[in-house]
């Protein structure tokens, strides 16, 4: 199949309609605002024209979300920054009751109302739950358009297998960037849901209710399955790294150019990439124990102010049998360059940079 050079906001739209998404709704955010503005001409044309809806703001947004999903319509929304925060409590409700859904998160940096930089300083709220209560969402961090349509195109099969929310950790250069990609064909949910109202009377949500035990295992064995089965990574030149980069998204792509010049000049430098956040891949860094386990520090680098993933990466460190110093680069707003990451890189060596962890 021809590539087709995409915007990476509308190639995620794209891809979720191709991955079965048939309802959306959303309120208009920079950087997102593409997806909804392209979702608005092309739903119509796929014969789902009552199945967008501009909602009135954005926790309009996510009700009608969950209101469709219960329904069994693989639905979606998208936004940035404050929107995301304003869907906080309707995903909330959708973890309790077992709902799943997308959403696309494209990030803004900053606090408060942030600014168009591009960011990534929502990895606490989308990896450690994002509104109250005990909850996780799947989130994906693709470091490329092609990677983000394919992540979009599974994300309803694995939303629907665990009956949970499924979130894509985008940016707002990675949104708005264009890229050759290839388009992957129209598919369907191969079986019927056992679940979901549909106005018969003879299905139902099918999770347990009320506040007991049964409920709290139920969560617990779910969570536990996506755990297992949802570790997810790359590998790059760590066999007989002395230090290891992490990140995700456009930083991880500028510590490809960052490996690359310190190799030829001699560096012993690779990179463990999580291709998801939640879960973090733990099991990653206990296989790069097993290829090398002479590492001497990790570096995470990060498009936030004080380092975020960076906790997670101590930690699985750690876990992994890694007793080391873990660093953090955390560059701001806007992607990283490659300059920079080395500098901080020879910080580290002269002992001017100190660990995190």
């Amino acid at each position: 199949m021809a590539k087709e050079l995409l915007k990476g906001n509308v190639a995620a739209a794209e891809a979720a309609l191709r991955g079965g998404c048939d309802f959306f709704a959303g309120y208009p955010i920079t950087p997102s605002t593409e997806t909804l503005e392209y979702l608005s001409h092309r739903m119509p044309e796929l014969g789902m024209k009552e199945r967008f809806i501009q909602s009135e703001n954005e926790i309009a947004a996510i009700n009608m979300v969950m209101g469709a999903a219960s329904a069994g319509a693989r639905a979606m929304t998208a936004s940035s920054g404050p929107g995301i925060s304003l869907k906080a409590e309707g995903m909330s409700y959708a973890a309790h009751y077992s709902i799943p859904f997308v959403l696309l998160n494209v990030q803004r940096w900053g606090t408060g109302l942030g600014s168009l930089k591009s960011g990534q300083a929502d990895y606490f709220r989308e990896c450690k739950g994002g509104g109250h209560g005990d909850y996780h969402n799947i989130v994906y961090a693709p470091f490329n358009i092609q990677e983000m349509v394919d992540d979009m195109y599974e994300a309803w099969d694995v939303a629907e297998k665990y009956r949970v929310g499924v979130t894509m950790f985008s940016e707002a250069v990675l949104g708005q960037m264009m890229e050759a990609v290839e388009m992957p064909p129209f598919k369907k949910r191969e079986k019927e849901l056992d679940w979901g109202v549909d106005g018969t009377g003879t299905k139902g949500m099918k999770y347990p209710t009320g506040d007991g035990w049964d409920y709290v295992e139920f969560e617990l064995e779910k969570y536990n399955r996506i755990i297992d089965e949802m570790q997810r990574w790359e590998f790059y030149n760590v066999e007989d790294a002395d230090y290891i980069f992490t990140a995700v998204g456009l930083p991880a792509r500028a510590c490809l150019d960052v490996i690359a010049k310190l190799r030829a000049r001699g560096e012993k430098v690779g990179m463990l990439r999580p291709k998801i956040i939640w879960p973090f891949p733990f099991l990653g860094f206990e296989e790069l124990h097993r290829v090398n386990p002479h590492v001497k520090g990790f570096i995470s680098v990060e498009m936030n102010d004080m380092g975020q993933m960076v906790d997670d990466v101590a930690l699985a460190a750690k876990k992994a049998g890694f007793n080391v110093p873990v660093y953090c680069y955390p560059c701001g707003g806007g992607v990283p360059q490659v300059k920079a990451i080395i500098a901080k890189y020879q910080d580290i060596l002269d002992g001017v940079l100190k660990e995190k962890y």
